[in-house]
């Protein structure tokens, strides 16, 4: 039954980008039958005695049944966790095959991750690029940084090529504090050319998560005759065969994202590829599920 509400179909006739995350986020969070924590503030850090006013679910009702007193738990990521996302908003994020593009799609998932992130009071911000850095907000957990981060979000459509070097670079010369930083894109780039420009990130400390974006077609396309395809960044075109989009093609995708994943893991980034045509937060559950894992 929840999932009714997240497919992707029905998340794009909602014109309102913070309800769109606040549906996303509270139906991924009920079906992790979890405590709200569940999040990117993972590591405990302290305990500290509850004051009225305090939410009661952030009590360990462990404790209080062993002692009788309350105590809230805290993590280090109240204080201490900066989340940046990173969404590419070059050309080729505008394709779709069905009722989602792309673009809308990596729309969805920042908006929910900064409403998450901004739930569990870490500081989110957000850089908007394709081959330049074309909006960008700075990191903050204060009243009224969801309007500016989905304001940034919705502003984001698809233009020019991809250039990884401008948006790390600039994450590198404003982003002093170690934290987050999430990329959302189609990675349409070698993966040697992705990791080396985002791999500067995890030197300075930085947890990297890469969100791998791709459509249903571009995953397993289905052409019953021959198609003229269009590069929607370079316009250059080639003609496809049935055969070729079978076979040649589903190897070559299937070992750009092998490649990108054994790339990216070896630099200690998390990857993780999502299909725009599944439900956005059965996407989400199963990559903290992977992250709770590890942790």
């Amino acid at each position: 039954m929840l999932h009714r509400f997240l497919e992707p179909r029905v998340l794009a006739g909602i014109s309102d980008l913070e309800l769109v995350a606040k549906t996303v986020v509270d139906g991924f969070i009920a079906g992790l039958h979890r405590s709200p924590d569940f999040g990117f503030s993972q590591e405990f850090a302290e305990y500290r005695q509850y004051s009225p006013g305090d939410d009661l679910r952030y009590v360990d009702w462990n404790v209080y049944a062993r002692t009788e007193r309350a105590y809230l738990k805290r993590y280090r990521g109240e204080t201490n966790t900066q989340v940046t996302i990173l969404l590419d908003a070059s050309a080729s994020m505008g394709f779709t095959s069905h009722t989602v593009s792309k673009i809308d799609y990596a729309r969805y998932l920042a908006a929910s991750l900064c409403y998450l992130a901004l739930h569990q009071r870490d500081a989110c911000g957000l850089i908007v690029f394709d081959d330049e850095v074309r909006n960008y907000v700075q990191p903050r957990s204060r009243q009224g940084q969801l309007a500016r981060l989905l304001h940034a979000v919705e502003k984001a459509e698809p233009a020019a090529r991809t250039d990884y070097s401008k948006p790390f670079f600039h994450f590198q010369q404003y982003h002093f504090r170690r934290g987050m930083a999430i990329v959302i894109s189609d990675f349409y780039a070698p993966p040697e050319t992705v990791v080396k420009a985002i791999e500067p990130l995890r030197f300075k400390g930085n947890e990297v998560v890469l969100f791998h974006i791709l459509d249903p077609e571009e995953l397993h396309p289905k052409f019953r005759e021959p198609v003229i395809l269009i590069d929607m960044e370079t316009q250059d075109s080639m003609e496809v065969s049935p055969d070729y989009a079978n076979v040649e093609y589903r190897v070559k995708i299937n070992q750009h994202i092998e490649e990108l994943g054994a790339k990216a893991r070896g630099a200690g980034m998390d990857y993780h590829v999502v299909d725009t045509s599944r439900p956005l937060d059965e996407a989400l559950r199963e990559y903290f599920v992977i992250r709770q894992g590890r942790i």
